[in-house]
């Protein structure tokens, strides 16, 4: 199977630049049996949806993860990305002092700063930033330090982030930091976006996109949602570089999906069970709550348990789906790994053809377009 399989043409004018309001996006109903499609809004969704149907939808929370600085000590422009939550060097990060790197560059081997915290990121520019470079993001709140410690493939870095003076590096990066709208985005971020492109459910941090299916919920929505009888719980992935990762190969098949962690309570496997055991259907809100659940799903022999995992599941067509029944989901990059994701679940013919029938419907594409509904 070849990436190409999965281009379309669109005209750049519709891929959203900025957000409308929650609730008011137009939606797209695909039902997979048929092919059959149809043109109505997200505030109809109570509407279309059965009594009993379960939503499962992605709780995490997107981290203020691009950092804007100089390096030291001479002064150039700096851009950092970074790819998901900081962690302790005790937590056995790769590419602390002393790694070795794909490239054969080793890391650095410098005392520890008092609170240093250990993180993967993107870098520009790549080619002067290798190991043992530092860098600088200042701002009201204070200064965050950095420190290449290793070099990786395609401008991946591992540094070390510190706070001048010491303090708490997350809240610091919180601080200093900009939200990390896609480079599809063609402007810079706004303090309206620190809001907007959050979910309404967003309550546990660690992505560094947003799940943009749960964009489009509003308090109205769910609560017409709860008196047609459409059942609600939550799971955590942590949306990372392996969502938005580059399909850089010919056949699909060669695509490494990077691993993302994901959590699910005992409310939702008792709640999924239910479901399943009662025949009534469980629909993913996004890709990402798609991927956390078929990888529990497939390690539990056709059952989602509760716990914590590390998805590495990569979905295309010819997947066997064993935890969803439905699907809400913005459109998607062509050749990308999430619109081959639901064209495993609805057909690759299926979602081009509604992909097409959505660019001459004027429908507004990818993180703050338009949605999708496959049932």
């Amino acid at each position: 199977m070849n990436v190409s399989d999965f281009d379309f043409d669109l005209p750049d004018e519709l891929i959203a630049q900025h957000a409308i309001a929650r609730g008011a996006s137009r939606l797209l109903v695909l039902d997979r049996a048929t092919g059959t499609r149809r043109h109505t809004t997200i505030a109809e969704l109570p509407t279309i949806l059965a009594r009993g149907d379960l939503l499962v939808v992605n709780n995490t929370r997107v981290i203020a993860a691009r950092l804007l600085g100089h390096r030291v000590p001479s002064g150039g422009a700096v851009e950092c990305l970074l790819l998901g939550s900081t962690e302790s060097p005790t937590t056995g990060a790769s590419g602390i002092a002393g790694a070795e790197s794909p490239h054969g560059s080793s890391g650095v081997d410098r005392p520890s700063p008092p609170g240093m915290r250990i993180a993967d990121a993107l870098v520009h520019p790549g080619q002067k930033l290798k190991p043992g470079a530092l860098v600088r993001f200042a701002g009201e709140a204070g200064v965050l330090l950095g420190e290449v410690v290793a070099r990786h493939f395609y401008g991946r870095r591992t540094i070390r982030l510190w706070v001048d003076g010491g303090g708490d590096v997350d809240a610091m990066i919180e601080a200093l930091g900009h939200m990390p709208l896609p480079p599809y985005i063609k402007r810079s971020d706004t303090f309206a976006d620190r809001e907007r492109y959050q979910t309404i459910f967003a309550r546990v941090r660690g992505s560094v996109a947003a799940p943009t299916a749960g964009l489009h919920f509003t308090p109205a929505l769910l609560s017409q949602l709860d008196e047609r009888g459409v059942e609600r719980v939550e799971i955590t992935l942590h949306v990372g570089y392996g969502t938005f990762k580059p399909v850089r190969v010919t056949r699909v098949e060669d695509h490494v999906v990077d691993p993302e962690h994901y959590e699910i309570p005992l409310q939702a496997e008792a709640a999924i069970a239910r479901a399943k055991r009662e025949r009534r259907r469980v629909i993913a809100v996004g890709t990402t709550t798609t991927r956390a659940l078929e990888d529990a799903a497939t390690r539990g022999d056709g059952t989602v348990h509760a716990g914590t995992g590390t998805a590495a599941l990569f979905i295309h067509p010819g997947h066997s789906f064993r935890a969803i029944d439905g699907l809400l989901t913005n459109f998607h990059l062509p050749g990308s790994s999430l619109l081959m994701l639901v064209s495993a679940f609805a057909g690759t013919d299926a979602v081009l053809a509604a992909y097409r029938e959505a660019v001459a419907e004027r429908y507004r594409f990818y993180s703050y377009g338009d949605a999708m509904l496959v049932i």
